[in-house]
């Protein structure tokens, strides 16, 4: 179906960075041409959505991580980044990639462990 596998998480300071890696594989979709997403879940919240790759590159962000978050991606390797700049301690929660939208089968939706972000001082 479809497997995810975040890394790169852990702490930093407020104004600090961190870069996230996710690679992709499945039977359900072609990495190379498949719009995929980062999303975020903070502690006591819902997921949200942080921002969109589309198979040719092209990036569109969520306005509270617009301008310091990018993302990029390795067709070779099936994997997708987020480049995390300034990072804020609202900026703390577990860190998801999947498709846009979300892998789905059945109505299961596929999701990683994710990899958790700290920020503090």
């Amino acid at each position: 179906q479809a497997q995810f596998v975040e890394s790169g998480g852990g702490l930093v300071q407020p104004g600090g960075s961190l870069r996230l890696r996710c690679t992709a594989s499945g039977s359900i979709f072609t990495f190379r041409t498949s719009t995929m997403a980062w999303y975020r879940q903070a502690p006591g919240k819902q997921r949200e959505l942080l921002g969109t790759i589309t198979g040719g590159g092209n990036t569109n962000y969520e306005d509270s991580v617009k301008g310091r978050f990018t993302m990029s991606k390795d067709n070779t390797q099936n994997t997708v980044f987020l480049q995390m700049n300034s990072l804020k301690s609202e900026d703390t929660a577990v860190y998801y990639c999947n498709l846009s939208p979300p892998a789905r089968v059945a109505g299961v939706e596929f999701w990683g462990k994710g990899t958790l972000v700290t920020v503090s001082s």
